[in-house]
Formats: C-alpha cells, structure tokens, sequence
C-alpha cells in the first residue's frame, strides 16, 4: 500500500483528536496509484477508549462516496490511544470484515505517534504485519 503523506498526517491528527478515545476510519484509493481519500468516521462504540464502532450511517456515506469515486476501500485506520507499540487486539482480529484491507493501528502511548499496518483475517483469527510506502504526492 502506498499511503500518502498529507493522509497520514491526516490519521495521526484524527487519533490526537480524539484522544483518549479511539478514532476510526477509512481510506480509499485507486489502485496501484495509492489512496486518494481520507473518511473520518466518528466511533459510537460503547467504550470509546477501549475499542471502536464506526457510526452506521456515516460508514455507509463513506462506502456510497467511494462507489460515486470509483475508489476501492484500501484501509480501514484506528487507534490505539496507549500503546506505543499497536497491534490488533483481539477484537480487532474478531471483526475484522474486510479481508482485502489493510489495518493501520495508529499507536499514541509513546513520545511520538506510530503507525503500524496488518492484514487480519477474520476467518482465520490471524493477523501479520506489513509494509507500507509513504509518498509525497
């Protein structure tokens, strides 16, 4: 996946935001080209600062916008408020529904945020780490 600089910093800045709770998102893109669009989700989780649940109606709003783009869901983002070290918890790996995905865990529990990505397989109750590129333009 190659993600784009100014969307990264969008994520890191989503997951500061919200702080102590956890934020959530997707990313689109088209692809080998990398992403193309951020989509700040809002978490109505029942325990914001341990997981996340994106409100029905704006994830479906993002889905609509990424069809009307012709943009592919790339990644799925959210944080780990805590950890400096994020990777998926348990939970992540339960609902995990998107398999073609990749997950960035945006840690915030150290001096400076990290952003780690995986691939999760629901089915499996597995997950792996994986690169990703940043790019500037």
């Amino acid at each position: 996946m190659i993600l784009r600089r100014e969307h990264l910093a969008a994520i890191i800045s989503h997951a500061q935001e919200t702080f102590p709770a956890e934020c959530c998102g997707l990313i689109g893109g088209t692809g080998a080209s990398g992403t193309t669009s951020i989509y700040r989700l809002s978490n109505v989780g029942p325990d914001p600062e341990r997981a996340y649940e994106a409100a029905p109606e704006e994830l479906f709003a993002a889905q609509r916008q990424m069809r009307e783009r012709a943009e592919d869901l790339v990644a799925i983002y959210h944080s780990h408020p805590r950890s400096d070290n994020p990777v998926p918890s348990d939970t992540d790996v339960k609902l995990a529904y998107y398999p073609a995905a990749t997950y960035l865990i945006i840690g915030l529990g150290g001096a400076q945020p990290v952003v780690q990505a995986f691939l999760i397989s629901e089915q499996k109750q597995q997950w792996e780490q994986v690169e990703y590129a940043i790019s500037d333009e």
